[in-house]
């Protein structure tokens, strides 16, 4: 049977992970600290209340086999992308694509998530704020997509939107810092799919790889984009 562990120090970088504001997730530690040399009673109803709400958000912590480290897959990040990825691909089974053709969006997305998987960062806050830096990337090898002239309409924040509809407390950000009326969505024509694979790969591993600080002593060999 699996038992829930006590927690002994406070879990702020597990809720900046989450998304918490930084004023939000000062105020957690600062009054986690406080109960923990006062006690809980000594907390007013109101602060009493946040530190339940930000407790209730954070995963339990496990004892014993279940406390084993978090896969990849489960990191926050790493599934922040791969609902992304997911949403476009549903959507692209409606749009009626042409045989082997793909939207650019989620070839990028297919390719960092295998980039992750390769290298295991840790994908704590030092890393995902240095992962912001493939926001840009990832639009300039859109737009380029785009240039070619194939695109079609896609509502970048709707799938998100919803989600937070049916989980309020989830705090993920949307995909792209644009303006919300752009939906732009390039295409790929079948022949051009590997060629665009090959060259997001480049440019999102050497991203990951020389930025994450979690990286900077891996041993993994580079990644081929076949």
């Amino acid at each position: 049977m699996q038992r829930v562990s006590k927690e002994t120090s406070h879990r702020g970088e597990e809720l900046k992970d989450l998304g918490w504001s930084a004023p939000d997730v000062a105020r957690y530690i600062e009054l986690w600290e406080y109960r923990q040399r006062w006690g809980a009673m000594n907390l007013e109803r109101e602060d009493r209340l946040f530190l339940r709400k930000a407790e209730k958000a954070l995963p339990a912590i496990l004892s014993g086999r279940a406390s084993a480290k978090k896969s990849i897959q489960d990191k926050t990040y790493y599934r922040w992308l791969r609902f992304h990825c997911d949403a476009m691909l549903s959507a692209e089974s409606e749009i009626g694509l042409a045989e082997g053709m793909r939207g650019a969006w989620p070839v990028m997305l297919e390719t960092e998530l295998r980039i992750l998987g390769h290298y295991e960062p840790v994908l704590g806050l030092p890393d995902t704020l240095k992962a912001k830096a493939l926001a840009p990337v990832r639009e300039t090898l859109a737009s380029q997509v785009a240039a070619m002239g194939t695109t079609k309409a896609y509502d970048f924040q709707a799938p998100l939107i919803s989600l937070k509809e049916q989980e309020p407390s989830n705090r993920w950000k949307h995909l792209r810092d644009v303006d919300a009326s752009d939906r732009t969505y390039p295409l790929l024509s079948a022949e051009a799919v590997e060629g665009f694979r090959h060259e997001a790969h480049t440019a999102i591993q050497e991203l990951i790889r020389s930025n994450f600080p979690s990286l900077s002593d891996t041993e993994k060999p580079e990644l081929s984009h076949d």
